[in-house]
C-alpha cells in the first residue's frame, strides 16, 4: 500500500517518542530518589528499642594512642570505627576505673587523635543491688561522634553503658563496654502509590547505611506501614539488603549510599511473603494456660511444649547472644540449672538471634555451661515461638508447670530472685525432696 503523501514524517516520531517515553516516565516516578535527614539522636526510642553491642576493653595502651589526660591512673583502652566500610574513622575510648573512685570515660570524639580536647560525655552511676547481696554501681551515658556523612559532618549519639566489674555475676562482661546507635535518618519515603514516614537505622553502629553482606546487614529500614505514628518492631521494618513485600508486591533497596543520604526504591525481580502484622498477645498471667507450641531443637528433638516436659517444671527463655542483658543474667540461671534440675527443673531456650547465626549459638552455648536445649528458626524478633507469646523485649521468660500447662511466675526470674522462685515451685509440686 503507497504511504498518504500528506502526513509529515514528524507526525509518526512524535506518537511513537511519546510510547517509548510513557514506561521510562513510569519507571522514573515508581524508583524516585529517597532523601532522609540526619537525626543526630532519639533514634533508639523511635525504633522501639535497642540491641546492645560489645566494644572489648583492654589494659594494653596502643603503641600509636595520641594525647591523653594526665591523670589517668587504672585506664582501659578501647576503639569505635564508623564510617564507610572501605575508610573508616576512629574513635578512640578511655575508661578509667580507680578504685574507690567513680569511673571516668573519655572518648576523641572528633577523631583527632587527642582525647583532651574533646566534649565530655554524659556518663553517670546508679547503685545496683547484686544477687551476692552486696551494692555495686553501673554506668551509663553517651557520646556525639563527628562523622562525615556524605557532603556534611554531624554529631551523631552513640549511647554506652558498664556493668560494675567487681560484681562477680558480671565477671563475663568486666572488660566490656556496651553501646548502641541513638542516630538515625528520618523521613518520607514513597512505595507504590502510599507515602510512609521512615527510619533509616543504623542497628551494628558502623557508620555504613549500605550494610554488610549476608543474611542480616545491621541496616533497617523502618516504615510506619499502619499510619500509627510509630515503627511496629516486628512487622515494620526491612534489611536494606534484602527484598521485602508491602501490599503484595516485592521492592528491593537500590543505589543507597554510605552515609544513607540517599537510595531508591524499585520492585524486585525476586518475590517474598508479605509481613502480616498479627495482634499483640497480652503477656500470660500466673495461672493461666501457657501458649501451646510445636517446635524442634536445634539437636533435632521434637519439642512439644508444655507436655514435653510432664512431671516437670520448665523455664522459657527468650534471650539472645547478641543480649547484652540476656549475657547478664546467665551466671544465675546457669547456677539454678546446676543446683536444680536433678530435683525436676529444666530450661528451653527461644532464641531470637539472627539468620545464619546457628553456629555461633552452638559455640556460645557450649562455651557458656548451657546444657538445656534451644530452639532457633533464624528469624530473629519474628521468631514464630517469640511471636505466638508476643515478646518485644529480652531477657523474658515464663516459668510453667509441665503436667498442668499452667505459668507459675512470670516475674522474679531474674537475678537473686530465680533460685527463690524456683525453689518454691518446685516445693509447691512436691519436687523438692527428689
Amino acid at each position: 500500500m503507497k504511504p498518504n503523501s500528506s502526513l509529515h514524517p514528524i507526525a509518526f516520531v512524535r506518537p511513537l517518542l511519546a510510547l517509548l517515553a510513557a514506561p521510562l516516565l513510569a519507571a522514573s516516578a515508581a524508583d524516585s530518589e529517597v532523601k532522609l535527614k540526619v537525626l543526630p539522636s532519639g533514634g533508639a526510642v523511635k525504633m522501639g528499642g535497642y540491641y546492645p553491642l560489645r566494644l572489648t576493653l583492654s589494659e594494653e595502651k596502643p603503641a600509636d594512642l595520641g594525647k591523653l589526660p594526665g591523670d589517668l591512673t587504672a585506664p582501659l583502652y578501647g576503639e569505635f570505627k564508623l564510617g564507610p566500610a572501605d575508610a573508616p574513622k576512629s574513635f578512640r575510648v578511655v575508661l578509667d576505673e580507680p578504685e574507690g573512685k567513680p569511673s571516668r570515660l573519655f572518648v576523641d570524639a572528633n577523631g583527632n587523635g587527642d582525647l583532651t580536647d574533646d566534649p565530655a560525655p554524659e556518663w553517670t552511676s546508679r547503685p545496683v543491688k547484686g544477687s551476692d547481696g552486696k551494692d555495686y554501681t553501673q554506668f551509663a551515658g553517651a557520646t556525639k561522634v563527628e562523622l562525615r556523612m556524605g557532603s556534611e559532618s554531624h554529631g551523631l549519639t552513640v549511647k554506652v553503658y558498664r556493668f560494675d566489674k567487681r560484681d562477680p555475676a558480671r565477671a563475663a562482661t568486666k572488660n566490656t563496654l556496651f553501646h548502641y546507635p541513638d542516630y538515625a535518618r528520618e523521613g518520607e519515603v514513597k512505595v507504590g502509590d502510599k507515602t510512609y514516614k521512615a527510619l533509616l537505622a543504623d542497628r551494628q553502629v558502623t557508620g555504613d547505611f549500605r550494610g554488610k553482606e549476608g543474611a542480616s546487614s545491621g541496616v533497617q529500614l523502618f516504615l510506619d506501614l499502619n499510619e500509627n505514628g510509630k515503627f511496629e518492631a516486628a512487622t515494620e521494618y526491612f534489611d536494606v539488603r534484602q527484598p521485602f513485600n508491602i501490599g503484595g508486591t516485592t521492592y528491593e533497596i537500590a543505589g543507597l549510599t554510605a552515609g544513607g543520604e540517599s537510595f531508591r526504591i524499585q520492585k524486585s525481580t525476586k518475590a517474598v511473603a508479605e509481613k502480616k502484622a498479627a495482634p499483640r498477645p497480652e503477656p500470660l498471667a500466673v495461672g493461666k494456660p501457657a501458649t501451646v507450641f510445636k517446635a524442634k531443637t536445634t539437636e533435632g528433638t521434637a519439642i512439644d511444649f508444655p507436655a514435653s516436659f510432664k512431671g516437670k517444671i520448665v523455664l522459657l527463655d527468650f534471650w539472645a547472644i547478641w543480649c547484652g542483658p540476656c549475657i547478664g543474667e546467665l551466671p544465675h540461671l546457669t547456677a539454678a540449672y546446676q543446683k536444680f534440675h536433678s530435683k525436676g527443673f529444666e530450661v528451653l531456650g527461644i532464641s531470637l538471634d539472627r539468620p545464619g547465626d546457628d553456629k555461633k549459638l552452638a559455640t556460645f552455648t557450649k562455651d557458656k555451661n548451657m546444657p538445656w536445649p534451644q530452639v532457633f528458626d533464624g528469624k530473629y524478633w519474628q521468631a514464630e515461638v517469640a511471636q505466638l507469646y508476643g515478646v518485644r523485649s529480652i531477657p523474658t521468660a515464663y516459668l510453667v508447670d509441665g503436667d498442668t500447662g499452667l505459668v507459675i511466675a512470670n516475674s522474679g526470674l531474674r537475678g537473686s530472685q530465680l533460685e527463690k522462685t524456683i525453689e518454691a515451685a518446685l516445693e509447691k509440686k512436691g519436687l523438692t525432696g527428689k
